[in-house]
């Protein structure tokens, strides 16, 4: 019986240390959690959601400074998510489809 009982326990913990963390509803603790997310970036993260909630994961890398695709998809496999989504690589637009051309004559 003890040994169920630890088991079960043991098991309700594992659940909880894999448990997704939304962008739009963490606290900085909760941010910080994150494996890659420092207060610096936690901060940034706070203060562009002040604004208003992160759309999706395109909305989130483009107005939190130092996220990128590449730290984006990290983030995401440690379990960050924007309105319950996890991150897809290609979600997101790269610079340079984002800036216009110029074209010469």
């Amino acid at each position: 019986m003890i040994k169920k009982t630890v088991a079960a326990l043991l098991a309700v913990f594992a659940l909880n240390c894999w448990a997704a963390v939304d962008v739009n509803t963490a606290t900085a603790a909760d941010l910080d959690s994150i494996k890659g997310i420092g207060p610096g970036t936690s901060g940034k993260m706070l203060d562009a959601r002040k604004a208003s909630p992160f759309k999706n994961w395109s909305d989130l890398v483009e107005r939190v400074p130092g996220i990128g695709d590449k730290r984006a998809g990290k983030l995401s496999a440690e379990g960050l998510t924007v309105n319950g989504e996890a991150y897809k690589a290609g979600s997101t637009a790269s610079a340079a489809e984002k800036k216009p051309t110029k074209t010469t004559k």
